[in-house]
């Protein structure tokens, strides 16, 4: 089954995911398993950022 889930809860795409592709204004950053794309640079630098 897919499903296609808008959604800018990182932790809520992560947690219900086996996929996960990242958009950003319309340019794909990422595609892969959700462990994969959490540490993927852009994805970081895009949406989660980084704690001090």
């Amino acid at each position: 089954t897919t499903i296609v889930l808008i959604e800018h809860d990182m932790g809520v795409v992560m947690d219900l995911s086996d996929r996960v592709v990242v958009l950003d204004y319309g340019l794909q950053l990422a595609d892969g398993p959700p462990d994969e794309v959490r540490r993927n640079q852009a994805v970081i630098d895009a949406y989660l950022g980084v704690s001090n």
